[in-house]
């Protein structure tokens, strides 16, 4: 009986971790099965959380009720909220994270969670069988051909499935630099799904001793003033660790340029797909020969924080190349290197075999979850794990799956894009990708999302009256400054985009003042926190716009199930760029839905799209 579970995760990274918290919180017996118990969640890459888009999806995964924030939480260095000269809805917050503690921390948390064991092996094997001729996954095999069976499986396997790490020439069997890859269980799922998987590349830069730098050349990140990470209670937010940044010149561009061929990436060694939006540098510096430097995020790395993250610099050159380059940047004249920077290929699936739960079309009950997708980053990871072990646990259990709309989530954009258009470079989230951005800002996530975590037993009681007491307290606020209407000085105070403290504080008793009686004995000051707050003032900022985004938003969803004839032809389509007629082209849309999500169709484009059908509708009746 020790080997018979409802739902097995196989790896223990971002989205393992997630799939299992979830599954078993909702009380399914799950098993996490990893290769090595003590890398749970391991940081290989940069050892922050967060940034425009990336942060989104944190603040949903807390929503739901997941584990990622609460981590962060316990291992923030620094806290910093990106983009503060635009508005709320494209703003980011962003943690600098000490990734030991962050790993240590979820291996406590983990182990004491109930309904959930944490196993070492290395799954080599699925285990399927065919009922009424449909296939099922039934369990895995470990190398030591222990066997686990389970009615659900979900795949969390991150780079090790036939890693291969490369420093110039030399390469290495590796999931990540010192750890075994997984290199059976790709042929394994090939034969049990039917997909043929291929191949994407990531990569790391090399790490420096912190002793070594000369931080007084660099420009210091100031961490911002905050009284809120990613979890719904608030928290005292200091700065633990300073950050800096500094930038590549022409000497280390000259370098590179001249040591191209001796890279793993442009020498012929790699063939998967690197990732456009977080390129090595000699990807940068061959893409962009115009630009004279790049920025180098100068970030902790390490226990004891005896490491540097230099972020920007990630590269497949060989060691002797690196160290040369490195100390050609302003403040890393001597410094000494403690690993390599390494590039890294590794299997995916491609996602759109997938159907929305994350569950593949082919095998009934085995899930894929993290870059094993297509997918880049510890948070778009996470937020693929949370879903997976939601829809396994409720699959087991003959539920409704659990599926959240594009116009609710960027957990949703993000799965829709993957799963409907498919990769053809590592995914990674930003808030363009949303046709939405005023209805999926950070400051509302809760109320989107939180009724979702509620219903899923994912929330508890106690929370959970803490987020109803926060909606009430928007929601009359809101109504309240409507009725006094745009002349009064509490609207214009909440349409106001300057966020400082003062005015902050001005807001609060502007509003109590406003406050009649009844309300006045619900609402403290102490209540109006800067979430509140902010919430209040992007509603009203942009309450014209919020409100033909839900028109827009609706009449997308009543169409979406429109199917696009093939007659139709979108050259020349009235509206319609020359770029977006290709695309419409090169996709190939069916429906609606289809055609909502490729790269770059805007809502104007849609609409247009629906009209152009529903005519060509007419045309041919």
């Amino acid at each position: 009986m020790n080997y018979k579970f409802d739902v097995i995760v196989v790896g223990a990274g971002h989205a393992g971790i997630e799939a299992a918290y979830a599954a078993a919180k909702m009380g399914s017996k799950t098993l996490l099965l990893t290769i090595d118990i003590n890398k749970i969640a391991l940081m290989p890459c940069n050892p922050s959380i967060g940034g425009l888009g990336k942060g989104h999806i944190v603040y949903e995964i807390e929503a739901l009720g997941g584990i990622m924030p609460k981590l962060c939480t316990l291992s923030y260095l620094q806290a910093r909220m990106l983009n503060t000269s635009k508005g709320p809805a494209v703003q980011g917050l962003r943690l600098q994270i000490n990734k030991f503690e962050y790993s240590k921390k979820a291996k406590e948390l983990l182990l004491k969670v109930q309904n959930l064991e944490i196993k070492q092996g290395l799954v080599t094997k699925v285990i399927t069988q065919e009922e009424n001729n449909i296939k099922k996954i039934i369990g895995v095999q470990t190398n030591n051909s222990s066997q686990y069976f389970a009615n659900a499986v979900i795949i969390t396997s991150g780079t090790f499935l036939n890693g291969v790490t490369h420093i110039g020439f030399n390469t290495e069997k590796a999931g990540r630099r010192g750890e075994q890859a997984v290199p059976e269980l790709t042929e394994s799922l090939e034969l049990a799904t039917g997909i043929k998987f291929k191949r994407l590349k990531t990569g790391t830069p090399p790490r420096l001793l912190k002793n070594s730098i000369d931080f007084s050349k660099m420009e210091k990140q100031e961490a911002s003033k905050l009284d809120y990470l990613y979890e719904f209670e608030p928290i005292n937010v200091e700065e633990k660790v300073a950050c800096f940044i500094t930038a590549t010149n022409e000497q280390t561009h000259k370098i590179i340029r001249e040591n191209l061929e001796k890279s793993a990436l442009y020498g012929g060694k790699i063939t998967g797909i690197g990732p456009r939006y977080c390129p090595s540098i000699e990807d940068k510096i061959k893409r962009h020969p115009d630009r004279n430097s790049h920025h180098v995020f100068v970030e902790p790395d390490g226990e004891n924080l005896e490491k540097i993250y230099p972020a920007g610099i990630s590269t497949s050159l060989p060691l002797d190349v690196q160290e040369k380059y490195v100390r050609s940047i302003i403040g890393f004249e001597n410094a000494i290197f403690t690993d390599p920077g390494y590039a890294i290929e590794y299997d995916f699936i491609e996602p759109n075999n997938l159907k929305h739960t994350l569950e593949v079309k082919t095998v009934d009950g085995l899930y894929f979850a993290g870059q094993v997708n297509g997918t880049t980053g510890y948070e778009e990871a996470a937020g693929q794990g949370i879903i997976a072990g939601i829809n396994a646990h409720l699959k087991i259990n003959n539920q409704e799956p659990f599926i959240l709309s594009r116009n609710e989530s960027y957990i949703a954009v993000m799965i829709d894009d993957i799963i409907t258009i498919g990769v053809d470079e590592p995914y990674r989230m930003f808030t363009s990708r949303a046709e939405r951005r005023l209805l999926l800002r950070q400051d509302n996530v809760f109320l989107r999302l939180m009724p979702y975590g509620k219903k899923l037993n994912l929330i508890d009681d106690n929370l959970y009256n803490k987020f109803l007491k926060e909606k009430d307290i928007i929601e009359k606020s809101i109504k309240l400054i409507k009725k006094l209407g745009t002349q009064s000085e509490i609207f214009k105070l909440f349409h106001s985009i300057d966020w400082t403290e003062e005015i902050q504080n001005a807001a609060k008793i502007i509003l109590h003042e406003n406050l009649n009686q009844e309300i006045k004995n619900y609402i403290e000051l102490n209540n109006l926190t800067s979430r509140v707050l902010l919430c209040i003032h992007a509603e009203i900022r942009y309450a014209g716009y919020i409100e033909k985004e839900k028109i827009e938003a609706e009449k997308l969803v009543k169409y979406q199930t429109l199917k696009i004839p093939s007659e139709i032809s979108y050259s020349q389509m009235p509206g319609l760029s020359v770029e977006l007629q290709n695309k419409l082209k090169f996709y190939k849309p069916e429906t609606i839905a289809a055609a909502q999500i490729i790269p770059g169709m805007t809502p104007a484009a849609v609409s247009i799209l629906i009209f152009q059908t529903k005519v060509l509708e007419k045309q041919i009746k």
